[in-house]
């Protein structure tokens, strides 16, 4: 797409940047709080993996065509801000829920908001971004990303405890009224991106037709791009999903287990925040292959049997600090590869496929915990990565 960039370290990006922080505060206050409250509501391992996949089912029907409408947008700050809002109602929906069928639907809300959020704010980097900044501009967005990843498990531990039995319900319904108010102030920051000036396009681009998808997907690496990115990620929410019910097994409470998810989420802030440094070092294939494999061991090493929180401690930051890698560089990945005028779609494309990953990854996982127990979950996801770090070769 044609038009005017502005410099990537200028004020649109830290006001995006605020806003994202805001939103995954809300949301990695959510996230955890969704297992909390469906083990207080009488759901085992098998559910809290059902209720996890519904986070990403409408998402997974409506993402491409959302991307190829911010595609057609001039303005596409509003859609961030929308995605707030609707982040913010979907926490209080959980709030109020008290059945499975509720918390499933809400979950399903609190993904469409997420999706609005991510697909506008990743597009206003690649539209605003100069091309030699992308990856120092998604490793930001990441790293803010990562920031409400930090504070998110640490305000659920906070305000959980040690609730549990029929305080769990009580304590996280309190929980997520915080969240839902997090995700409203994400809003506020967007507000002077509303000054953004539109592209430029010409007359050819803009009756352009729509790149087909077929054709994205065609571009060489974007499969394994887009593999890769779905492994990262779901490995995330499976960790962030089973965690609390291994630690339950184990006898370690929700506070530590806050602790642990912010440990694995301030690994990967470092890890985003090196990446310019990285990348002066090693290429972007090899940081996304070793991103991938040695997330998969550490996901195996979690599984394994043990209660000593300093290990799984150790294990988590190691693991996180490559887990945060591989994110950024697959949207920058994506974003070059796309012809100009579709970069929206294709980033789409790549949430798109998230969301098939976790809606198909957690409800597989599901069925081995349901088989071997909790830990089965990681260990299925562990084999997703290392498939997606022998693609990327």
């Amino acid at each position: 797409m044609a038009g005017e960039r502005t410099d990537g370290g200028s004020r649109w990006l830290w006001g995006l940047l605020g806003s994202v922080m805001s939103v995954h505060t809300a949301l990695n206050l959510i996230r955890p709080l969704i297992s909390y409250r469906t083990i207080a509501l009488g759901g085992d391992a098998v559910e809290v993996g059902l209720v996890t996949a519904a986070y990403a089912l409408l998402p997974l029907l409506i993402a491409v065509s959302v991307g190829r409408f911010i595609d057609r947008t001039a303005r596409i700050a509003w859609i961030a801000g929308l995605g707030s809002i609707i982040l913010a109602a979907g926490g209080l929906f959980l709030a109020a829920s008290v059945g499975l069928f509720g918390l499933a639907l809400a979950s399903t809300v609190v993904g469409v908001g997420q999706l609005l959020c991510m697909i506008a704010s990743q597009a206003l980097i690649a539209r605003y971004s100069r091309p030699e900044h992308l990856d120092r501009d998604f490793g930001w967005f990441t790293a803010a990303a990562s920031l409400g990843q930090l504070a998110g498990p640490l305000i659920s531990g906070v305000i959980l405890a040690d609730a549990s039995g029929p305080a769990l319900l009580s304590a996280t319904s309190s929980a997520l009224v915080v969240a839902g108010v997090v995700a409203a102030l994400g809003i506020l920051p967007l507000l002077p991106l509303a000054r953004l000036r539109p592209l430029r396009r010409t007359a050819e681009q803009k009756a352009a037709p729509p790149v087909p998808t077929r054709v994205l997907l065609s571009r060489r690496r974007m499969p394994s791009a887009l593999l890769t990115s779905l492994a990262l990620l779901t490995a995330v929410d499976i960790l962030t999903a089973y965690l609390p019910l291994i630690a339950e097994s184990r006898g370690i409470s929700p506070m530590l287990v806050g602790v642990l998810l912010s440990l694995r989420a301030g690994a990967s802030l470092l890890s985003r925040l090196s990446l310019p440094w990285m990348l002066r070092r090693w290429s972007r294939k090899a940081l996304i292959i070793t991103s991938t494999g040695v997330t998969a061991v550490a996901l195996v090493l979690v599984s394994l049997p043990t209660s000593d929180f300093a290990a799984l401690a150790v294990v988590l930051v190691v693991g996180g600090f490559l887990l945060g890698v591989g994110q950024p560089l697959t949207m920058a990945e994506v974003t070059t590869l796309a012809p100009e005028g579709a970069r929206g779609a294709a980033l789409a494309l790549r949430i798109w496929g998230n969301r098939l990953g976790q809606v198909a990854i957690p409800a597989a996982a599901a069925g081995v915990a349901g088989v071997v127990g909790a830990p089965g979950a990681l260990l299925f996801s562990a084999v997703v990565l290392a498939t997606a770090s022998i693609a990327a070769r």
